[in-house]
């Protein structure tokens, strides 16, 4: 049987790549972005492009009621990152980041909910992935409040994971450090993000594309991680491991 997916912030990044990489592996995947996902004709009637702003409830409300009866996994990407030092950043900046990230993601998660439920069997628990940061582990200056928001969506990942395990239902997040998504990208100039620099090459020696962190993704996916819920994994190169002082 087809497994099915939700995926929000399905149009760019991260997911985008975990759009691709299900549907290559043969899942159904209903891809949420607040601007419509552009069609895939190669996936035939697999792929449900779906224009809905995650922040907003009445929109995610209609979005999973329409959907069916059932979800295997819902992987939670749509993110927005707005820089500014805390005493002068605007109000409406913090809002945006706050109501997305954060409001989004535990939104989607609990309209998900029961169609996660339906879908489950003894030996194939239903899965969410959360995209947390290396932000929540480690914040930094002039970006306080996505520090802020991703935080808050490791608790949520821990109190959901407690509380939905019981009914078969495995949350988890992932912890990315810098990632070359056009969200960085805009932010990666510092004198066009108030001073905000991304945590640049790992120790690893690069950067993570997107796929690396869909690789953990397929992972928490897979019968491997069928014991695995609550934790938050960092996808980073070993950027968070230690202090690697300039020069």
């Amino acid at each position: 049987m087809t497994k099915i997916a939700a995926i929000t912030g399905a149009a760019s990044g991260i997911g985008k790549a975990a759009t691709a990489r299900l549907l290559d592996a043969g899942w159904t995947v209903y891809g949420l972005d607040i601007r419509q996902p552009a069609a895939l004709p190669q996936y035939q009637d697999r792929f449900k492009p779906i224009q809905c702003d995650v922040s907003d409830a009445a929109s995610v409300t209609q979005t999973f009621a329409a959907m069916g009866t059932t979800l295997n996994a819902l992987i939670c990407c749509a993110g927005v990152l707005r820089t500014g030092l805390m005493e002068n950043m605007a109000i409406d900046d913090f809002d945006l980041v706050l109501n997305i990230n954060t409001r989004g993601t535990f939104l989607c998660a609990q309209k998900a909910l029961p169609l996660l439920r339906a879908g489950v069997t003894p030996d194939n628990p239903a899965r969410v992935i959360l995209l947390s940061s290396l932000a929540a582990l480690r914040p930094k200056i002039v970006s306080g409040a996505y520090a802020a928001s991703k935080a808050a969506v490791t608790q949520l990942t821990r109190v959901m994971a407690a509380e939905w395990a019981p009914s078969g239902v495995l949350v988890n997040a992932l912890a990315p450090g810098t990632v070359d998504t056009p969200m960085v990208r805009a932010v990666s100039d510092p004198t066009a993000s108030k001073g905000y620099r991304p945590s640049g090459v790992s120790p690893v020696g690069r950067i993570a594309q997107p796929d690396d962190v869909v690789d953990v993704m397929m992972f928490l996916l897979s019968d491997a991680a069928r014991y695995i819920a609550g934790t938050t994994i960092p996808v980073d190169g070993g950027t968070g491991a230690a202090f690697i002082p300039p020069g």
